[in-house]
């Protein structure tokens, strides 16, 4: 791949050599995509990944933005995506998305431009300390080098690029910080050059890349490998002496998991809890597979459910689910053995229960144990099984006629109608509190193969907006739409996460859910002191969004029935472009109609378990 600053004689600028020789390796690594923020002290690094063709960059205004759009990208696309910023309090603004591909192993390359070590702590301008910034949250830091045209720094440079965007992806994947100083000036300017290494004595690998378009250097992908035979052996007895067992699969799992864990479920014969964001929910291959439990959000919050169905083993993929009633169902059975398959080679057991954590592959381990279980074991059916199946059956009956019982509009029916309304390999992204929560117990399964995401690592709802314009940005490569539903506060903080959709010319639909304010905290027990509950907690706005989504070029419905909504969905997804449909829905009245759907299910489980 040429690059101009390299091969053009005029340009001998040592900087801009440098620079052009590690943006070149990146592209030459498999870089793609790079979100860049406009800013002075990031110039050599914006007009040379804007002379690389083979890379296309993202314009963003706000680093915070930036920094979840990459986000949402490289989740979609499952692909590293580098963050370009300017020197100061621009690079801090990236923290909460590097905090949520930290935890949820995202690959970022994220480069910071510095102010070069003499103007540091000297009181210049936008020069902060920037080494470390972003702490643990980070796999690795650089400090890179000061660039210049030689042999040596040439080869360092490719190599550090070959070796950074590799340990994005390497297990566990995640953020790697380069942070990068710049002297004066930051422009190319062939008379800021020096008498350059004369050509006969260059190292042309080092200069001009390697022949072919090959990296400088292959960095080989070593994931986590399978377990010893004698290891699988002992786990597979372990599992065919405990019949009644769960697979409970969380967020975070490989899309082609799904088919080994269905595997597996049906021959262990154990029900699979599967995360909305399991992607287990929805697809139809996988649907239509009786070991899939998607109402457990609902019927695990109820004594007799919990005391009825005692596991004798919990086999945990990816995640800690969502929802919390199953994690009340862990704790009403502290001993029960519970063995956690990590793929990342991480600790995600906030629950303090796990007896056994497992570092391994999960497609090794689901294919090793299919080979070493016991012949003359057959549990195609069994009365555990079928017991769950019974609950499930009954809960979404339930859930499903009372929602349709509801005069006024309610927040999880949001849910039950997408799956009939989305099209194939359409992108769900949900942000967090109630929605995802909703989305839990209400998006049981989709007609259609959809991909299920959120920001589930820590939870926040900073930047949820402009992750979802991230995944559609991936989407428009695949021509497949993206819907983001949303609650008021979360849509507020991130509403300049819009422009993206202006900018970029992408498709998005949102769905708003307006309960002025943050409604789950009417779930919890703040909500038990009124008087200041809605100043410290409601905290209700009063906005009006239509005037702020027609700035951004945005089309606006706000609806009044389901019938509205089903027309206003289906208007954005063929039309294209920013389409936001506002459901209205009161607090108050949204605790009281899903507690009545909890009490509906307890009465109608009651026959069926006594």
């Amino acid at each position: 791949m040429s690059n101009i600053f390299i091969e053009s004689p005029e340009a001998t600028q040592p900087m801009y050599i440098a620079v052009g020789a590690f943006v070149d390796e990146l592209q030459r690594a498999g870089l793609r995509h790079v979100v860049i923020c406009p800013g002075s002290r990031s110039t050599p690094l914006a007009l040379t990944f804007a002379a690389q063709s083979d890379l296309r960059v993202w314009m963003h205004i706000d680093e915070r933005s930036a920094g979840f759009f990459a986000l949402g990208m490289a989740k979609r696309l499952q692909q590293p995506v580098a963050l370009v910023c300017t020197s100061g309090t621009a690079a801090a603004n990236f923290l909460p998305a590097i905090v949520e591909a930290k935890l949820t192993h995202v690959p970022l390359l994220v480069l910071t431009a510095d102010r070069p070590p003499e103007l540091r702590d000297t009181g210049a301008p936008q020069a902060i300390d920037q080494n470390r910034l972003y702490g643990t949250h980070a796999k690795w830091f650089v400090e890179v080098a000061l660039p210049e045209a030689n042999n040596e720094n040439l080869r360092y440079l490719r190599t550090l690029a070959d070796r950074s965007l590799a340990l994005t992806t390497a297990v566990p994947a995640g953020p790697v910080h380069l942070n990068m100083p710049f002297r004066e000036p930051l422009t190319p300017d062939p008379l800021a050059g020096q008498r350059l290494l004369a050509p006969e004595l260059r190292d042309q690998a080092a200069w001009s890349g390697r022949a072919h378009g090959a990296p400088y250097v292959t960095v080989g992908d070593a994931p986590l490998g399978a377990l010893a035979d004698e290891a699988i052996r002992q786990l597979a007895q372990r599992l065919s002496d405990k019949p009644d067992g769960l697979i409970v699969v969380g967020p975070g799992v490989q899309p082609e998991l799904a088919g080994p864990l269905l595997s597996l479920a049906q021959l262990l014969g154990y029900p699979i809890l599967a995360d909305p964001l399991s992607q287990l929910r929805s697809n139809p291959a996988y649907q239509r597979s009786e070991h899939i439990i998607a109402s457990y959000d609902a019927f695990l919050r109820l004594d007799r459910v919990i005391t009825r169905l005692k596991p004798d083993i919990i086999l945990r993929f990816g995640d800690m689910p969502t929802a919390k009633p199953f994690l009340l169902y862990l704790k009403h059975y502290p001993d029960c053995p519970q063995i956690v398959i990590d793929g990342q080679s991480d600790w995600h057991e906030p629950t303090q229960l796990a007896s056994e954590i497992i570092h391994a592959d999960p497609l090794h381990l689901c294919a090793a144990l299919g080979r070493a279980w016991p012949a003359h074991i057959n549990r195609s059916w069994t009365g555990w099984l079928a017991t769950w199946q019974q609950i499930e059956e009954i809960t979404r009956k339930t859930l499903h006629l009372a929602i349709q019982a509801f005069e006024p509009l309610f927040e999880g029916r949001v849910f039950s109608e997408l799956t009939t309304l989305l099209p194939e390999q359409a992108t769900l992204f949900v942000g967090n509190s109630m929605p995802v929560r909703d989305l839990d117990t209400f998006f049981w399964q989709s007609e259609q193969l959809v991909h299920v995401m959120g920001n589930r690592g820590a939870n926040g709802i900073d930047g949820v907006v402009s992750s979802a314009m991230g995944a559609s940005a991936a989407n428009a490569q695949k021509n497949a739409a993206t819907v983001l539903v949303i609650g008021d506060l979360s849509f507020l903080h991130d509403l300049n996460g819009l422009l993206a959709a202006h900018l970029h010319k992408l498709n998005l639909t949102i769905v708003l859910i307006n309960n002025d304010g943050g409604g789950i905290f009417s779930f919890l027990p703040q909500a038990a002191h009124p008087e200041h509950f809605e100043q410290l907690f409601g905290t209700p706005t009063g906005l009006d969004f239509r005037l702020a989504i027609q700035m951004y070029g945005g089309d606006y419905t706000r609806i009044n029935t389901w019938n509205d909504y089903r027309k206003a969905i289906l208007h954005g997804l063929e039309q294209g472009g920013l389409h936001v449909v506002e459901v209205p829905t009161e607090r108050d009245s949204n605790v009281r109609m899903h507690r009545q759907l909890w009490q509906s299910v307890d009465k109608a489980l009651e026959e069926t378990l006594s």
